[in-house]
């Protein structure tokens, strides 16, 4: 995940909301370490995500873009322009993160006053009209619940008539079947094997219940905490946590307190799901580390594998195990971590993965 300043829960912000020259590390940093894509996240504040997108494929000749967007803000219409424009410009390194909402108060900041499952139907509706839109061609009508226009012929379709994935997260009863039915990735937390595991059969079954012959793929993410060895880990993650709940972590928090007034918990399901887990224990499985999920109100993907490169390896490897396709990682000192996590931890993931795979076609 890439970001336009440096900052973190343990970095505070400062400098300009826009630093070009950051982002261009930021994403170098990525390409360079031989990740397939960054996430670009999405804030009612923030910088806008195309345009960062934009910039950060200007900068970098392989590296992927996965755009967080949200339905609502803009006409489908002109999204699905928008993103196969981009498509053409980067040769082909667009995807789409779709984040419906989960935050009554963060969608109000933008103008949208739907309730939570109403969200959900609509973006059920808007992802309709990308997915026609992009994969057909001549003019169509379209008469829904949310959106209606006629005559709509786009010119621009995504690079090279490749298929422009979507990735989708969500973890309400309202978000599953659209997620399922839409997604060409699932988007999960990063919560214990078993909870990972459930949570996968329910986007299995939810697909085929709409008649999907194969469930979505299945990304989860992680804030994986480095360490040269096991124990230099667990200090620099106990460090982390002293700095969340300190000084520099209230500026952070003030932020998220912000979007649940009176005290009240986070309304999606996602972050409920993670203090759920905090509050069952610390640790789970490998070295899966719930305290920073605590720490910030379960907001965002905030659970840790903490360790060595070879431990933090071996625990991705576990949800390879259970089905999971794809792993989004991100640091608390974002920039080092990223350069760390190229370094030393993806080529041992590959590695592995790569032996696997050979002993596989031996074996057949």
């Amino acid at each position: 995940m890439i970001g336009t300043s440096d900052a973190s829960e343990i970095r505070p912000a400062s400098g300009p909301a826009v630093d070009p020259d950051h982002t261009a590390r930021f994403a170098q940093a990525h390409e360079e370490g031989g990740f397939d894509r960054v996430l670009i996240g999405y804030g009612s504040g923030w910088a806008e995500t195309n345009q960062v997108a934009a910039f950060a494929a200007s900068r970098t000749e392989r590296l992927g873009m996965l755009i967080a967007h949200r339905p609502g803000v803009v006409h489908p219409t002109l999204a699905s322009r928008t993103f196969s424009t981009l498509d053409h410009f980067s040769k082909g390194r667009v995807a789409l993160n779709i984040v419906t909402g989960g935050n009554d108060t963060e969608q109000r900041r933008e103008g949208d006053y739907l309730p939570h499952d109403e969200r959900y139907a609509r973006t059920d509706e808007y992802l309709q009209v990308l997915r026609e839109s992009w994969d057909t061609t001549g003019p169509r009508d379209f008469d829904g619940s949310y959106y209606r226009f006629e005559g709509f012929a786009p010119q621009v379709h995504p690079y090279e008539g490749r298929h422009l994935e979507l990735f989708f997260g969500g973890s309400s009863a309202a978000a599953y079947p659209v997620g399922a039915r839409h997604a060409d990735t699932y988007m999960l937390w990063g919560e214990p094997l078993a909870e990972t595991a459930e949570q996968i059969a329910t986007v299995e079954q939810r697909s085929r219940e709409i008649g999907r012959t194969t469930r979505p793929r299945i990304s989860v993410s992680f804030r994986p905490i480095l360490g040269a060895t096991d124990e230099l880990a667990w200090e620099r993650a106990h460090g982390i946590l002293d700095t969340i709940n300190g000084a520099v972590g209230a500026q952070f928090k003030e932020k998220v307190h912000r979007l649940h007034p009176q005290d009240r918990g986070p309304q999606n399901a996602g972050s409920q799901r993670l203090l759920s887990v905090a509050e069952k224990g610390e640790l789970h499985d490998r070295c899966l580390w719930t305290p920073t999920a605590s720490a910030v109100g379960g907001g965002g993907n905030s659970t840790a594998l903490v360790g060595s490169p070879e431990t933090v390896a071996a625990a991705i490897l576990d949800y390879v195990e259970i089905g999971v396709n794809a792993v989004l990682i991100r640091g608390y000192d974002p920039l080092q971590d990223a350069i760390d996590y190229g370094r030393d931890l993806l080529p041992l993931v590959r590695q592995e993965l790569a032996h696997r795979a050979a002993g596989t076609a031996r074996a057949s």
